[in-house]
Parts: C-alpha cells; sequence; structure tokens
C-alpha cells in the first residue's frame, strides 16, 4: 500500500480529498494535515510515501514546505493539488520535485489518473532499480510512467461543475434533517449562493434531490431541497 498524506488548510476539502485516495486500489490515507506545520511533523514521522499538497497554508506555502522536506532531506513524493494556477508557482513546484501538479477544481477521474501514474513510476522504478544500472531504455521507461492523458470530465456533470463541490453540497443536504434553501446551503459550505443554486438545480434536475416550496410573507416561494434516499 502507498501511504498518502493529504494537506489542505480546508479540513473539508481534505475530508473530500482523502476520500478520493480511499477509492483508489493501492492507495491509503496515513494522514490528513491542515498547516505546514503538521504536515512536517508527519513527513518527519517517517512513514509517508507520497503528499498531496495544497500550496496555500495558513503558516506559509506548500512550495515552502516542500523546500524544508528536501533541505532535511526528505525525499518524499509531491502531487500539488492547488488553486494555484500561476506559471511562476507551477515552474517553482517542478524545479522543487513535485511530480504532478492538479490545478482545482478537479474531478475524481483527473486525480485517479495523477495516482495510478504513480503507481506505475513506483512499480518501473522497483523493477529497474534491481538491476543496479540503468540504461537509457529503462531511463525512458521511468520517465515515460509520469506520462498522463487529460482525464475526461465527469459524464453526470455539466460543464463549470465540479465534483469535489457536488460532494461538498451532497454530504451537506445528506445530513440535514430538514430541507434546506440555496442560502443555507451557501452557508454552510462557504459557496456563493448562486453557485449553490446553480449545484442544487443540477442535483434536483438528476433526481438526487428533492424540491419543495415554503410560502412567506413576501408571496415567493423559497424553493428547499432535501436528500432523495436510494
Amino acid at each position: 500500500m502507498i501511504d498518502v498524506l493529504v494537506v489542505d488548510d480546508d479540513f473539508r476539502v481534505a475530508e473530500i480529498n482523502a476520500k478520493y485516495v480511499g477509492k483508489v486500489p493501492g492507495f491509503r490515507v496515513a494522514a490528513r494535515a491542515h498547516s505546514a506545520a503538521q504536515a512536517l511533523a508527519a513527513v518527519q514521522r517517517g512513514t509517508i510515501d507520497l503528499v498531496l499538497l495544497d500550496h496555500y497554508l495558513p503558516d506559509g506555502t506548500g512550495l515552502d514546505l516542500v523546500h524544508r522536506m528536501r533541505e532535511q532531506g526528505h525525499g518524499t513524493d509531491v502531487i500539488m493539488i492547488t488553486a494555484a494556477g500561476d506559471v511562476s508557482t507551477v515552474q517553482t513546484a517542478m524545479r522543487l520535485g513535485a511530480l504532478h501538479y492538479l490545478v482545482k477544481p478537479f474531478t475524481f477521474a483527473a486525480l485517479r489518473t495523477r495516482l495510478d501514474s504513480y503507481a506505475a513510476l513506483r512499480r518501473t522504478v522497483d523493477r529497474v532499480g534491481g538491476r543496479g544500472i540503468a540504461g537509457q531504455e529503462q531511463v525512458d521507461r521511468i520517465f515515460g510512467a509520469l506520462r498522463t492523458t487529460p482525464a475526461p470530465s465527469s459524464p453526470g456533470l455539466p460543464t463549470g461543475h465540479s465534483e469535489p463541490t457536488t460532494d461538498l453540497i451532497c454530504a451537506v443536504l445528506h445530513r440535514a434533517d430538514h430541507p434546506l434553501s440555496a442560502h443555507e446551503v451557501a452557508a454552510e459550505t462557504g459557496l456563493s449562493r448562486s453557485t449553490a443554486q446553480r449545484y442544487l438545480r443540477h442535483l434536483e434536475q438528476a433526481g438526487r434531490l428533492r424540491l419543495s416550496l415554503k410560502y412567506g410573507d413576501t408571496g415567493r416561494p423559497e424553493h428547499r431541497y432535501a436528500w432523495v434516499t436510494p
């Protein structure tokens, strides 16, 4: 099993990412961290194979953390998972040895593609490593193991929708003991009301939520959504 450290300052996003990792055969979540200090402590314990690393952390950046890891001699592999899409951050991540760079929001399929290629890399290195010296063919095989093809968008989601956001909204509705409005879902998730409304409308049309109307003093009904138990 490949032991993974999931690092994200948002507890809910870390939980979603951890759930994704748990779906991929051969991988397990060994720890979660919500700051650079927590992440470094987990790496220092020596049980982590791979770090899924956010860039924006409350006590520094993900790249600063990778730099400290390398200074301390930790060769733990890193895949960046972050909303930081500027070229300078991507270049720095490459120079520090990040194996992949996944920009938020992303789908489970996109993450699985990266994890599968990482597992293939480890298998290839293990096979080649037993020979002691790698020729050009073996070197090409090692580098080729990291190549990925773009993951297709989830067929069940419209353009502009992401699986993590969908999962987040579903989790809120699933644990609610009464129907919620778009305003209440937005407050629970930290999303804007318009974004929450867009996702709620799609989930209702897909049959995963039940829509009801609540009439108030203004005469305009409030749309409220409840989880539909399969």
